[in-house]
């Protein structure tokens, strides 16, 4: 399994820099996961327009999913485009949220439909895409919002998504070779709960979870990214980065 790093932005695409995106491939199959700010221009640097074979979005938060705007006008509008509609793996009110980011008005809104270019499909529960099992569990953020474990040929990868430590998160961790995981500040008393995790609970998380290798992503600009990494590595014996715009890893059984 190829993890590229599309945009690891926390919260704002930062100068250069694109916010949430990511791409799965295994056995020819492509599997895009979050599309925030940037990241459509981003995918066309490394992979043909009309490549990926599916969406997954965690959550509907601007910076993980609002590049599907632009997805739907060069699918809807390219003068060769795609053949049937993309599924997309995403909370509950994706079809009317991504049509109320398009759309101005209302007069607009109501002559949309996007299931001509977009097939949505819920989470919550297994579901096989493409070579790709995946897991999904709700966690703690303040919308509809839900964390991963991803596997494919014996191999598995856990994404936190956008959360708050919560005990979802370490199910879904639960000794995975690679733990993607956001660490949007460092640690402090004071951070707002069910939100987002520090740099030291990413590491704790990681830790606890017996995972292989920590890849931390969603470092807002704002946030030393040194500070956040040193946190998570205080807390997590294993092998642990910060992942980098473009970067490719790879997820492969432990030895």
């Amino acid at each position: 399994m190829l993890l590229t790093v599309l945009g690891c932005s926390g919260s704002i695409p930062g100068p250069g820099a694109a916010a949430s995106g990511y791409l799965l491939e295994a056995d020819g199959f492509t599997l895009a996961l979050e599309f925030g700010n940037g990241v459509l221009s981003r995918f066309q640097e490394e992979r043909p327009l009309f490549s990926m074979d599916a969406l997954v979005l965690s959550h509907l938060h601007p910076d993980h999913c609002v590049d599907v705007s632009s997805l739907y006008v060069a699918r809807k509008y390219h003068p060769l485009p795609p053949t049937g509609p993309l599924p997309v793996h995403a909370p509950a009110e994706a079809h009317s949220r991504f049509i109320a980011a398009y759309a101005p008005n209302e007069a607009e809104r109501s002559s949309l439909d996007f299931t001509d270019v977009f097939s949505f499909h819920g989470l919550g529960s297994t579901v096989q895409i493409g070579p790709f099992t995946v897991d999904s569990a709700v966690v703690a953020h303040p919308c509809e919002a839900y964390g991963f474990r991803i596997s494919c040929g014996g191999v598995t990868l856990a994404y936190t998504g956008d959360s708050g430590p919560c005990p979802a998160l370490d199910s879904l961790a639960s000794g995975v070779d690679v733990l993607l995981s956001e660490a949007s500040w460092t640690h402090a008393p004071d951070r707002q709960p069910d939100l987002h995790l520090s740099g030291r609970e990413a590491g704790e998380l990681a830790e606890r979870a017996g995972a292989g290798r920590l890849l931390i992503t969603h470092v807002p600009p704002w946030t030393s990214r040194e500070d956040v990494l040193e946190e998570a590595r205080s807390a997590f014996g294993g092998p642990s980065e910060l992942v980098v715009q473009g970067g490719r890893y790879e997820v492969g059984e432990r030895t």
